[in-house]
């Protein structure tokens, strides 16, 4: 008999677990048929949700999961719905939550690197409310060995209810590069004519960007010899620089307003232009639940330079440069050695765009579709 899975897609438009969001319910689309869905988001999220076969349905809910109300209401919404079984694609599950209910883990550096002015008494119902949300979860779904390995240690949740399943690159990056044409307009129309290294993601604390900043200071000085180099600037796509005062700060310090640029958010296309035609996509990440962006370059045939640590020598294998994130100087050197050396770039973006295809998102649906019909009891 048909399962009926509702989804939480109230994030779909967020800047990575969107991306989970949207490739899983497309994949999902394409492999399944005879299950029945609905997708819970708000009113300007349903344009995201267009172009699914008959069996996707949307249902409007207009509170987001940061409200408190949404404990309570979240979950009486929900039972109206009458689903076997419902998928939060992110720990942030109601205090109120029925059972049946997976849900995905992406990283657990909310809890182990949260903001600096977090009060302990916050940090502590904010630890309650992560571990309740995966310990009444019929299973735990973890993106990779790592985080799987801390839900463990540090959740105590029994290995027997926690799958990990990989992520994968948007298709969208392993589908033909845009024409040479295309690229230089976009490059013009962002004013960049000079080589690059690019970082693209969030900016948290764990993310490490300052450090980046400081390790590109020094990687300046090292390159002032090279001129194919003399005008090499880091450009940063994701958060706006105002918001985080540390980043600010290290590029103030290290005296490299003029070499340091901060997009924001870009479009899709826009993004992966950038991909391609940067020198060196560089992640200097001290926590990863998964790691997407290093994949996402490899995908675009962009050599990559990221941490030695969590997750990330598991998503990028042999394909990438690693570095210790703690270290200025060996930041600087791996970038270095990718700019420097013309075999280790070509063996680089050979063995990159290998690895990225090594994740696909349908196998990820496959795997998921597995874990809603276990845990929906109905295997």
């Amino acid at each position: 008999m048909p399962l009926h899975i509702v989804m939480d897609a109230r994030r779909i438009r967020d800047f990575g677990i969107g991306t989970y969001i949207r490739s899983l319910v497309h994949a999902l689309g394409e492999i399944d048929t005879s299950n029945r869905y609905t997708l819970v988001s708000g009113p300007a999220e349903v344009r995201t949700l267009s172009g699914l076969p008959e069996n996707f349905q949307k249902a409007v809910y207009r509170r987001t999961d940061s409200e408190h109300s949404d404990n309570l209401l979240f979950p009486i919404f929900l039972k109206r719905l009458a689903p076997d079984l419902v998928h939060i694609p992110l720990n942030r599950v109601p205090l109120f939550m029925a059972s049946p209910y997976v849900v995905t883990i992406h990283d657990m550096a909310n809890l182990f690197y949260g903001e600096e002015e977090t009060s302990k008494l916050r940090m502590q119902l904010r630890q309650y409310r992560f571990r309740r949300g995966l310990q009444r979860a019929r299973r735990v779904i973890a993106v990779s060995d790592a985080t799987r390995r801390d839900v463990e240690t540090h959740m105590n949740i029994p290995p027997g209810r926690i799958r990990r399943v990989y992520n994968a690159p948007d298709p969208g990056f392993l589908a033909r590069s845009a024409e040479p044409e295309e690229r230089l307009r976009i490059m013009e129309r962002y004013q960049v004519n000079y080589p690059f290294l690019l970082y693209a993601g969030n900016i948290r604390r764990h993310k490490n960007v300052p450090r980046l900043v400081e390790a590109f200071a020094v990687l300046r000085e090292q390159l002032a010899a090279y001129p194919e180099y003399r005008e090499l600037r880091l450009v940063i796509i994701g958060d706006t620089i105002s918001q985080f005062p540390a980043v600010r700060q290290a590029v103030v310090k290290s005296k490299m307003e003029h070499v340091v640029r901060f997009l924001g958010f870009v479009p899709f296309e826009t993004l992966r232009c950038f991909y391609e035609m940067a020198a060196a996509f560089v992640f200097p990440s001290r926590y990863e639940g998964f790691g997407l962006p290093p994949l996402e370059a490899m995908a675009c045939g962009t050599p990559v330079v990221t941490s030695n640590v969590s997750s990330l020598p598991e998503v990028v294998g042999d394909a990438a440069v690693l570095v210790n994130p703690e270290n200025v100087f060996d930041i600087a050197r791996g970038v270095r050695d990718v700019l420097l050396d013309a075999g280790l770039r070509e063996d680089l973006v050979r063995r990159g765009k290998e690895q990225a295809r090594r994740f696909s998102w349908e196998r990820t649906a496959r795997q998921v579709l597995e874990i809603y019909v276990e845990a929906a009891g109905k295997a």
